[in-house]
């Protein structure tokens, strides 16, 4: 008996070879592959350039508020009117504030001008009245006049007061420029010893 082998298969023929992929082809996956590359790398750097700059921008507006000296045309913030008493009358215009603080002393400097009205509103609020106020007095000393650029000089029919209160409330030098006798220019400095 003759023993045969079982018959292998056949070695499979080459798969059909694949047709060379065109030129328009290939150069549509190269555009693909490359627009991927441009998203996946460029919208983050983007978003990093965009927010290191809002945060740059967001730094010079703060150094600049701190690093002012002197007045500046901005409201004191409520609290600090709260805080050193010093309410704006409504209306008010040509306001300007600057505050300076050290371990001995906290000061607010503001200026505005109002009405007749309004200043009788601002006195009142300190709990004082226009009789407290004297004839050329010059209330603010000159070390707060330098750091305000404030000159109470020849010009102008000035009164001033000044409103002493206890620790811890603050105590009020008050300046007012009556020449101008309907719309009064009212120039303060309340200091608060921490």
């Amino acid at each position: 008996m003759t023993m045969s082998l079982p018959r292998q298969a056949a070695p499979p023929d080459d798969p059909p070879p694949q047709p060379a992929e065109d030129r328009r082809h290939r150069i549509r996956r190269r555009a693909l592959t490359l627009l991927i590359i441009v998203l996946l790398i460029g919208v983050p750097a983007g978003y990093l350039v965009i927010s290191a700059d809002q945060s740059r921008d967001s730094g010079k507006d703060k150094e600049q508020k701190y690093a002012a000296t002197g007045l500046t045309p901005t409201y004191p913030a409520k609290v600090q009117q709260r805080l050193y008493q010093v309410p704006i009358p409504h209306p008010a215009d040509r306001v300007a504030s600057y505050e300076t603080n050290n371990w001995k002393t906290s000061r607010l400097y503001v200026q505005f001008r109002t009405t007749q009205a309004g200043l009788d509103t601002f006195l009142d609020a300190l709990g004082m009245g226009r009789a407290d106020l004297k004839k050329g007095a010059v209330t603010i000393d000159a070390r707060d006049r330098q750091v305000s650029g404030w000159t109470f000089g020849d010009s102008g029919d000035w009164w001033g007061l000044t409103h002493r209160q206890k620790n811890p409330a603050p105590t009020q030098d008050v300046m007012v420029d009556l020449s101008d006798p309907v719309l009064p220019m009212v120039y303060v400095v309340s200091r608060t010893v921490p």
